[in-house]
């Protein structure tokens, strides 16, 4: 440095005490006189207008250090509340799932199209929606549910709003920044109708699946409740509640997973994840949630030891085309059956290798809330997410995946070799 010429960090930090001191100096002397004059007024306007934290970030500075170990800090805070209060919120809507998992009568009814509907779907969506709104009350919500059919049906309403007022976390400070308990049962149904938002590009939208594989909570296999924050089309945090899967990260998945699950003793794990800040496990609990265990894709050298996960329904993805994918890449082994984005929390935390989620007709469309937490789960676990042509899912677009066919998600080591395989069967249909 030339002699004379101050070190560029010394200059914007005296530049930027000389502002702060001069803005001092005025609103005192502002405060102080008894009529300002005219000038004095129209410079006080001037710098009421003014924004002290973009001007100081525009000259490089962040408060009077230096930037060297504050960037990665506000990275890794980034949507620290949001994440917190969508773990907090599925953890207590699980709750209530795992209440009416061991009724024997789960209140069940169906929808337009067909699919089923539980007392536990309306239950979980009104918790989680209460709790979104009670923290972010501008945000919009992509809900599964609707309370038409119960605002008719009095006594199924009062079923759900007779777990919906009992369920809560163990730990008071946990509780109360969900907003506490439901007030009463008009709320619960006003709750539930908040989550009709159309989604779309801009803003910030939570896409919600109370209960994601509701025959499976029906059979008594895996389900999942699921969260996730999409801003401005991107999803930024995402969060699925597993009761029935094993808290241990490193347990095989079992033939019978899908169908004879229970939340026993050992079972039931949150998995979560922030855009660019990796993915995590913990148990799924009463209590305030942890920090949690990084998770990690698998790291499958062949592609033939492959573990694949495939859905139940036959309805949901083309299992004939899956036991043609798999041959041709040499998995010998059978795929393990479950319900819900339980595949793609197995497939993060490296249990399982592959989820193919295969378009069983053609103008089938995915849903976002089906999806958006899984996605960003795997991708942060180190795991690659696309539809059958190699596209990125592209939540940005509506409720509907419009853009995407099928899903292939997997270690992104292999995922060209998965992706190639795919094509090369679809095509030859």
């Amino acid at each position: 440095m030339k002699p004379g010429l101050l070190n560029p960090n010394t200059f914007r930090r005296r530049a930027t005490l000389a502002v702060v001191c001069a803005i001092t100096v005025l609103i005192i002397s502002f405060t102080l006189a008894p009529r300002p004059p005219p000038p004095l007024l129209r410079l006080a306007a001037w710098i009421s207008h003014l924004n002290p934290t973009a001007f100081i970030s525009g000259l490089g500075i962040r408060s009077f250090h230096t930037t060297a170990n504050t960037s990665n800090k506000d990275h890794t805070m980034a949507y620290e509340k949001e994440l917190k209060v969508a773990q907090l919120a599925v953890a207590r809507a699980s709750i209530l799932t795992k209440a009416v998992f061991h009724e024997k009568v789960k209140g069940t009814i169906s929808k337009d199209d067909k699919s089923p509907v539980t007392i536990g779907d309306y239950g979980a969506q009104a918790l989680i929606i209460a709790a979104i709104k009670h923290n972010f009350p501008s945000d919009e919500v992509v809900g599964e549910e609707e309370a038409s059919s119960l605002r008719e049906q009095t006594e199924l309403s009062f079923k759900i709003w007779a777990l919906v007022k009992d369920a809560k976390l163990s730990d008071p400070e946990s509780d109360a920044l969900l907003g506490g308990p439901l007030k009463t049962e008009a709320d619960m149904l006003d709750a539930i109708d908040q989550g009709n938002s159309a989604g779309g590009s801009k803003g910030r939208i939570w896409a919600l699946d109370p209960i994601d594989g509701t025959k499976g909570f029906l059979r008594g296999g895996q389900y999942a409740v699921c969260l996730a924050l999409i801003v401005d089309g991107d999803v930024k945090v995402g969060v699925l509640g597993c009761p029935n899967l094993p808290v241990d990260d490193t347990a095989p998945l079992t033939e019978d997973i899908g169908t004879a699950a229970s939340d026993a003793e050992g079972k039931g794990v949150l998995c979560s994840a922030v855009q660019g800040q990796g993915a995590t496990s913990q148990p799924l609990t009463r209590g305030a949630v942890t920090k949690g265990q990084p998770i990690h894709v698998s790291k499958l050298s062949k592609v033939s030891e492959a573990v694949m996960c495939e859905s139940v329904e036959a309805g949901h993805s083309s299992k004939g085309d899956n036991a043609l994918i798999a041959e041709k890449l040499g998995i010998t082994g059978r795929p393990v059956q479950m319900d819900s984005q339980a595949k793609y929390a197995s497939v993060a935390r490296g249990a399982g290798d592959l989820y193919l989620r295969l378009p069983v007709r053609k103008d089938y469309v995915e849903k976002i809330w089906d999806h958006a937490a899984g996605d960003l789960i795997v991708r942060e676990a180190g795991g690659h997410v696309t539809d059958v042509t190699g596209k990125r899912l592209n939540f940005s677009l509506g409720r509907l995946l419009e853009e995407n066919k099928g899903v292939v998600a997997t270690p992104a080591n292999v995922h060209a070799e998965v992706l190639k395989a795919v094509v090369e069967v679809l095509a030859a249909k």
